[in-house]
């Protein structure tokens, strides 16, 4: 059996924004979320399940680049048996901005950790003529851009200012590859949890893109800026994937 296809989507999951894909749109959030909004930088790492079995590691890291710039990358690395299909380091890098508090992407790089290119993606947003030019699996890539746009790592962000705003549904659009994709995202309930860090006080989210049968369920901190400390993907009711938060380091000096 080749175990890649299915690993494959593991490590494109686990990045966390395959979690739930979108552009924000805050209607009805909350007036008193600062328009200067982020998160304060972090460095993040999460345990990965794939069907019950331990599948590996992924880290996700926020840190500033420059005055107005921002570096959110995410690196996964299999172990066990997942080592057949992905050996190398799986690494999503989004280069972006805040404007008025929310994310902006800018330059989005997906590398899938082997030597061939046909699993790839590198887009570009051009905010001034609108649109997303590239290439995804060594094909080209040029899209009209909604002003909402998110890539699958900025949405992550947008999810968490949406969560800090008390927005209670919305729907996000993200570009997937050669595709513009809507998902809704959902509060469902809250939930005190137990976690590497200690116990948590959680609100639950969920994410479906509509018409599919796979759905996100986040459970995101409102004290570590509603950053999700664990995760679960479901298709048809059953588990796919799970992560759950090890070790985090938050520090404005990222």
């Amino acid at each position: 059996m080749d175990p890649r296809p299915a690993d494959t989507r593991l490590w494109r999951a686990s990045a966390l924004a395959s979690l739930a894909m979108a552009a924000l749109a805050l209607a009805g959030a909350s007036a008193s979320l600062a328009a200067d909004w982020h998160p304060t930088p972090f460095h993040a790492t999460y345990a990965v399940q794939w069907k019950g079995l331990n599948a590996g590691t992924s880290t996700l890291e926020l840190r500033r680049t420059g005055v107005d710039t921002w570096a959110y990358v995410s690196r996964s690395n299999a172990r066990g048996i997942f080592r057949i299909a992905i050996p190398d380091t799986v690494e999503q890098d989004s280069e972006l901005r805040f404007v008025a508090g929310e994310p902006q992407p800018l330059r989005f790089r997906g590398d899938d950790g082997g030597d061939a290119t046909d699993r790839d993606v590198a887009l570009d947003f051009d905010w001034q003529h609108m649109r997303i030019t590239g290439t995804a699996e060594n094909q080209p890539v040029d899209l009209a851009m909604p002003p909402d746009i998110h890539d699958s790592m900025t949405v992550q962000l947008a999810q968490m200012r949406a969560a800090a705003a008390g927005v209670t549904a919305v729907a996000f659009h993200t570009v997937d590859k050669d595709e513009i994709k809507e998902y809704d995202f959902t509060r469902s309930g809250t939930q005190k949890i137990l976690t590497s860090l200690g116990e948590l006080e959680t609100v639950i989210y969920e994410s479906r893109r509509r018409g599919s049968k796979r759905m996100i369920r986040l459970w995101m901190a409102p004290s570590l800026d509603y950053l999700p400390v664990r995760a679960e993907r479901f298709r048809a009711d059953k588990i796919e994937f799970a992560m759950a938060i090890r070790e985090l380091r938050r520090d404005e000096a990222l």
